[in-house]
């Protein structure tokens, strides 16, 4: 039959695991908060830079021309120009009869 002394040492014991137990869950849940937050950081940064394309040629930052409803990414240090298939196939479409139009035609086929 336990005594009183062992049932108050029991109860010491578990506070003592309780305040413990608090201890840990307070730090870890600061630890997550500051993974969580450098994540956020690092996912914004990355995505950030995909947003921004970068010439396939010489590696500088490419801009955005827009003319006639067509949008084509331009590099202000070499002066390449890149369209994506959508643009390509408004060109085309407006070049029938020109080479632009000959070549897409030709790929469909």
């Amino acid at each position: 039959m336990p005594t009183e002394k062992d049932r108050l040492g029991e109860k010491l014991h578990d506070v003592e695991q309780a305040r413990e137990d608090q201890y840990f869950r307070n730090r870890d849940k600061e630890l997550i908060e500051k993974l969580r937050s450098k994540r956020e950081k690092e996912f914004a940064t990355d995505l950030k830079a995909a947003g921004t394309l970068i010439c396939p040629r010489c590696g500088a930052h490419l801009g955005e021309r827009s003319q006639h409803g067509v949008y084509a990414r331009e590099c202000p240090s070499c002066g390449g120009l890149w369209l994506d298939k959508g643009d390509v196939e408004v060109l085309a479409e407006r070049e029938q009869d020109g080479w632009l139009g000959r070549l897409f035609r030709g790929r469909q086929s």
